[in-house]
């Protein structure tokens, strides 16, 4: 069903229709469109266009949508529909008839698809910023097991001065700490709701819009209707930041293709992200880094066409804008994905140190050191500089390097030189007299090490009852204060395997609980974060490890009862009836200190709406 026949006298052709629709892949919207009608029912109740009974049986309705498009969303995409939108409203009103029609009410799809593209940028920008922390976890990690282990440093591809391994592995940790800032600053900018604007020039009801805002996890509503329904700056953003991001991950696999080469030797991938040769039985290829290499083009073609597409577009809303999405929607996922097999790469490198250090030996990396020690000796740094050359050129004429000439050799060039020359060209002096801050000897590589690990306070992890002290101490704090149920110390250790915690440098400051039904549901219960701890994102993070746990027991919905959905939306919870959950959940409410006057919300979260992201352990405040 067309949205919009009324106008015409004849529907479009098929070669129109196949060329106008967008359901083939804006279907990936179905969830956040549905969310968004839910949440545009409410406020339709508010301002008396829907009645209280009407806006349960439209939320009924989108919800049981919802499982089903959550259980098959393939199926969509191959419905027939022009779009969405149009997809959504057809299924309700096949549900709950005419009633179906009234929910567009002051509602555009200009403003639907705008607030849909947003929540699915918002989910999907969250993913990645998770995915950017577990690699800079890995390269730190890899940093500090290699820590002492020295290569050559590069420039023009020729060997410049030794570096320690570990320095090139923090260099990386710089960038995606670059990356992880400006996708956080992208995400703040768009995490604003556009619903409400209508057409283009606001809706003529008047809605709530910063509380419809709210109830959709958006820090604020949009200030213009005109700039909401026709802005995709976020968009531009984030493939932006995707490929600023992909063009690190692009130099990071070039240089690890380049030391696993067998020129280099430097390091040996692991099987699992290397493959062989169909023809050549001894060839292990290093597929995984030329992939991210390739597919860099990939996100950088899809940023360059959402550039092309925007720069001459008048206001407001144009078709044009329609192709916003197919480039986004194989962006992120191809930035996720190499994200991920930069990490597996990372995590299988075996160092060849002993060949790095022959390298770093080689190349007279050490001529610099040389020049200083000429500065130290009075001579001008231009002239030392001039007399290494000279010696350089002996050392290649001799088949030496500049530690294995002869004193008497040395001084022909220059007679300043002397003795104490030969501990100023070993290695680990080299590296040891770049003590400046960022510099690469080994207290300053350390220090970088410290300093990255710190940022890294939060640890979520499975409970131990040497944790109950520490939940119980959270529990009754939250208890006493009316945002959770009282759980008796002994019914804590009893289900300490229900438990999460986080820790920040070592101690226990936050905890939340997956209790599971006999049914098969479960319910996050006990969320709670120590109040004096400033370090924030530790409630997210439970959720995260809890809804993991919960996919990984094979649940298939996960409960919780809240006070601020907005948190929990941010998360992918949506908003369901407490007439949807077990009547064992309700008894609990009894314990309740606000039984009497509830303003708990009932939201519901479906196992298949996780992705195939790896949730991480730590957590950047």
């Amino acid at each position: 069903m067309a949205l919009w026949g009324g106008r015409f006298s004849s529907g479009p052709d098929e070669a129109f229709k196949q060329f106008n629709d967008s359901l083939p892949f804006d279907y990936q919207l179905a969830e956040q469109d549905i969310v968004g009608s839910i949440a545009w029912a409410g406020a339709l109740q508010q301002v008396d266009v829907l009645t209280e009974h009407e806006h349960q049986l439209l939320v009924e309705a989108l919800e049981a949508l919802l499982t089903e498009v959550v259980a098959n969303p393939a199926s969509v995409a191959t419905a027939g529909y022009e779009d969405i939108h149009s997809y959504v409203e057809t299924k309700l009103i096949e549900r709950v008839g005419d009633l179906g029609k009234k929910l567009h009410t002051g509602r555009s799809r200009n403003d639907q698809v705008a607030t849909d593209f947003r929540l699915w940028s918002r989910n999907t920008a969250q993913q990645l910023l998770l995915a950017l922390l577990s690699l800079k976890q890995a390269l730190i990690a890899l940093a500090e097991r290699e820590l002492g282990t020295i290569i050559p440093g590069y420039t023009h591809l020729q060997r410049a001065q030794p570096v320690l391994f570990s320095h090139w592995c923090m260099a990386y940790v710089e960038m995606i700490e670059r990356d992880e800032s400006r996708l956080q600053d992208a995400l703040t900018r768009m995490n604003v709701c556009p619903l409400g604007s209508g057409a283009l020039a606001g809706t003529a009801y008047p809605i709530d819009r910063e509380k419809l805002a709210a109830d959709l996890g958006f820090d604020s509503a949009s200030k213009n209707s005109l700039d909401a329904v026709s802005d995709r700056d976020f968009v531009v953003e984030l493939l932006s930041c995707a490929s600023i991001s992909m063009m690190h991950l692009s130099r990071f696999a070039e240089d690890l293709i380049f030391y696993n080469s067998g020129e280099s030797g430097f390091i040996e991938l692991a099987d699992s992200v290397t493959s062989g040769s169909s023809l050549m039985p001894q060839k292990k290829n290093p597929d995984a880094l030329e992939l991210i290499r390739g597919k860099t083009g990939r996100v950088f073609g899809a940023f360059s066409a959402m550039m092309m597409t925007l720069k001459a577009l008048p206001l407001a809303y144009n078709k044009d804008m329609q192709e916003d999405k197919e480039g986004l929607f194989d962006a992120m996922p191809t930035w996720l994905a190499c994200i991920h097999m930069a990490e597996a790469c990372v995590k299988g490198i075996k160092v060849n140190s002993e060949k790095t250090k022959a390298a770093a030996k080689g190349g007279h990396a050490n001529a610099t050191e040389l020049a200083d020690y000429l500065v130290a000796k009075g001579i001008p740094f231009r002239e030392g500089h001039h007399i290494v050359g000279e010696l350089v050129q002996l050392a290649i004429a001799e088949g030496k390097n500049l530690e294995q000439l002869s004193l008497e050799t040395f001084k022909q060039v220059c007679p300043e030189i002397d003795q104490d020359v030969y501990p100023v060209l070993e290695l680990d002096a080299c590296i040891a007299a770049r003590q400046a801050l960022g510099g690469t000897s080994l207290p300053q590589v350390s220090y970088a090490i410290k300093t990255a690990k710190k940022k890294l306070q939060i640890t979520v992890r499975d409970a131990n009852l040497d944790d109950v002290e520490a939940i119980n101490g959270l529990i009754q704090y939250w208890a006493k204060v009316g945002e959770n149920l009282p759980r008796a110390k002994s019914d804590m250790i009893h289900s300490i395997n229900e438990f999460a915690v986080t820790e920040v440098d070592g101690k226990v400051t936050g905890c939340a609980s997956l209790y599971i039904y006999d049914t098969g549901l479960a319910e996050i219960r006990s969320l709670g974060v120590n109040p004096e701890c400033n370090v924030k994102g530790q409630g997210q993070l439970l959720v995260e490890h809890l809804l993991t746990k919960a996919t990984k027991l094979a649940l298939n919905r996960v409960i919780v009862l809240t006070r601020v959905p907005g948190f929990f939306t941010k998360q992918g919870f949506m908003t369901c009836s407490k007439d949807s959950l077990p009547e064992k959940v309700m008894k609990d409410c009894e314990l309740c200190l606000r039984k009497d006057n509830c303003d708990e919300v009932a939201m519901e979260f479906h196992i298949n709406q996780v992705n195939s992201q790896v949730i991480p352990c730590q957590f950047v405040a």
